[in-house]
């Protein structure tokens, strides 16, 4: 586990590592990077660097933690990604039913996988499972994640490549908004970002501005209109 600098997180724990491109929202998968610079390092858990590897050593961490955490799983992979076995799904699935004082945060491009899945998995309280959704050509991922039994449902718009005027919030408790960061960013129109922001508030869904990215993030912040928008999904117990 290592603690995270993502806004909307406390610390990541990656069960798995390594994943595949899929869509455009992949382009510069800033996963793939890192996993490349932690091979060059030299370390062991990165030595196949962004080929899916599964790591059953990383199971019992979160047994370990003393306080509560929210923590994002898998922010260098996709669990749902076709070459993780559904028993090693499971078992990530068992270790956080077991740990119940944690909010883990499921992320995934797969949503297909996802729907096929859901039934054969636990789906208690504290197991966010949240979709990416980058621009309209991958709306249809809302709708496998919108059939889970997950308690609480949330979008990761980032990087949002391009608008998302008739979002169906129905049953999604949690939007991120995001833009592309990195050497080469495509550009986030602010005009995207207030549509779904509005979207968010008529459909009383929680909205996360996260940030406006580009070539230097930091310098461009993540104001929206002068205010910070750290909304989240009320707990579910």
């Amino acid at each position: 586990m290592a603690q995270s600098s993502i806004e909307w997180t406390e610390m990541t724990w990656n069960p798995t590592t390594g994943c595949t491109k899929i869509t455009s929202g992949c382009k510069f998968c800033y996963a793939e990077i890192m996993s490349k610079r932690l091979q060059a390092m030299g370390i062991e858990k990165y030595k196949d660097a962004f080929k899916i590897r599964m790591h059953p050593n990383q199971l019992n961490v979160p047994y370990t933690w003393k306080n509560s955490k929210v923590v994002f799983v898998n922010s260098m992979s996709d669990l749902f990604h076709k070459d993780v076995s559904l028993e090693f799904i499971q078992q990530v699935f068992e270790v956080m039913n077991d740990n119940p004082q944690h909010v883990f945060q499921v992320l995934t491009k797969r949503a297909e996988r996802l729907y096929q899945l859901h039934t054969q998995l636990k789906w208690t309280h504290n197991i966010w499972m949240g979709v990416s959704v980058e621009n309209e050509k991958v709306t249809n991922r809302i709708d496998f994640l919108r059939k889970t039994k997950a308690k609480v449902k949330f979008l990761s718009c980032e990087p949002l490549i391009g608008p998302l005027s008739e979002l169906n919030l129905k049953k999604i408790d949690w939007v991120i908004v995001g833009g592309e960061s990195g050497h080469q960013p495509r550009p986030m129109d602010a005009d995207w970002v207030l549509d779904i922001q509005q979207q968010c508030k008529d459909a009383e869904v929680a909205f996360f501005f996260k940030q406006w990215g580009g070539k230097n993030k930091k310098a461009n912040g993540r104001l929206l209109n002068g205010k910070t928008f750290d909304e989240m999904p009320e707990p579910v117990m």
